[in-house]
């Protein structure tokens, strides 16, 4: 018969519970501090690695082959010497873009934009007759990519910028493979361009070569199929901080009094979710042009514009389309204070300067500040444009806005008359 014995366990001394709680204190200090090293290690690692593969990392959703029309938008062509407007140069930058898609190549875009005075009241420009045409172009011009997302717009068209290390590797192996590797063409359509084997299997096409605007080099007028970039691309691909001061307006935008010519912000900020304010963009200053014929008798290219952009025409020509009591955002080239004034009877009205504390500190030149306006634009509502540039666009004008070259009486009255 077996005998079971009881065993006795010898009692556990009692630990300390402060001194338990001491050491788990210290563990999880330890554990932070190592994993904050690790992240802060990590961050600086791959902040040096993140200019050098910016280039890198565009390419490799790029294609193998490449499209070069200029180190200038429009340049060389006759705007060489001139600068155009934002509006003309992303025309022919919308162009190049879509003959890079079309022959399914990576285009080489310029690293800098010019920025015509006209357009401009930032102070960056400056006249001294002491500096060098380089110098003069570095200050009259902005960074590309301070206007657009290159990333972005890489999903899209792949492209590089032409003082990229990407650029000056193609450059060198184009010379190296001589007449395999490059051709300067000018002339020659999109569709030779890709068919030719003469073209297609060159790494590299220089457009350089065409005397033309790249716009009217590349554009296929006569044929709206041709066309596979929208109007929009361009627009939608501004720069992310631009993109962010956009929806920071958007979805907060103030609601403005303008009684007896001063400026009354509202007690409280009106929070308007996006769709919920309307917007207009009118176009006046640039297009209004005066000009006497041989006669004295005064003549313009829009002999209804002057007109239908005044206020008074516009609260009669808006009130189908933008109920009372709405928030109108206004975006405009019109440099008269106040101009607009009279449109808040009906409408509360919102411009960029209410905004200057946001974008001041942003906005380097009028180029930005206008592709922040043109998101705001956008994301209205009710969209109202000066001119009518397809058949579902809200305009407030019937002039056509590409007009014939024909210089008419202008026309100030609602019954037609001259004055």
């Amino acid at each position: 018969m077996a005998i079971h014995k009881t065993l006795r366990t010898k009692p556990k001394p009692n630990r300390s519970p402060i001194l338990f709680f001491i050491l788990s204190l210290l563990a999880i200090a330890f554990l932070c501090i190592f994993s904050s090293s690790i992240s802060i290690n990590g961050s600086l690692f791959r902040s040096e690695k993140i200019q050098a593969e910016t280039d890198e990392s565009r390419h490799s959703v790029g294609h193998e082959k490449y499209l070069y029309w200029g180190y200038k938008i429009d340049c060389p062509g006759k705007h060489c010497d001139s600068c155009e407007g934002l509006g003309h140069q992303e025309s022919s930058l919308r162009c190049a873009l879509e003959e890079a898609m079309f022959l399914q190549r990576t285009l080489v875009m310029p690293s800098r934009m010019c920025i015509n005075p006209i357009h401009n009241k930032k102070g960056i420009l400056h006249r001294s007759s002491n500096v060098t045409s380089e110098e003069m172009w570095a200050a009259n011009s902005c960074a590309i990519d301070s206007l657009y997302d290159l990333d972005l717009m890489s999903k899209t068209v792949p492209v590089i910028l032409d003082n990229s290390k990407m650029w000056y590797r193609v450059l060198s192996t184009s010379m190296k493979l001589g007449t395999r590797g490059v051709a300067h063409v000018a002339g020659v359509s999109r569709v030779s361009l890709k068919d030719n084997s003469r073209y297609s299997n060159l790494l590299l096409i220089n457009r350089t070569a065409s005397p033309l605007s790249w716009f009217m080099e590349c554009k296929d007028r006569n044929n709206r199929s041709a066309i596979m970039l929208p109007y929009s691309f361009l627009p939608s691909m501004a720069a992310k901080k631009l993109r962010d001061a956009a929806q920071k307006r958007k979805l907060e935008v103030a609601a403005w009094f303008l009684i007896g010519g001063i400026i009354y912000e509202e007690i409280r900020v009106i929070k308007v979710r996006l769709g919920d304010y309307d917007a207009m963009h009118v176009r006046r200053g640039d297009k209004i042009k005066i000009r006497k014929d041989r006669f004295g008798v005064d003549r313009t290219l829009h002999p209804h514009l002057d007109r239908d952009t005044r206020p008074e025409f516009i609260l009669h020509r808006i009130e189908k389309w933008v109920p009372p009591g709405r928030t109108l955002f206004i975006a405009s080239n019109e440099r008269t204070p106040e101009f607009f004034s009279p449109l808040c009877v009906r409408y509360k009205l919102a411009y960029s300067s209410n905004y200057s504390k946001i974008l001041d500190p942003l906005v380097e030149n009028n180029y930005q500040l206008f592709m922040i306006e043109r998101l705001i634009l956008m994301g209205a509502k009710t969209l109202i444009k000066t001119f009518k540039e397809d058949e579902t666009d809200l305009s407030l004008t019937d002039d056509p806005k590409k007009n014939t070259k024909a210089w008419q009486r202008p026309v100030y009255t609602s019954d037609g008359e001259g004055s």
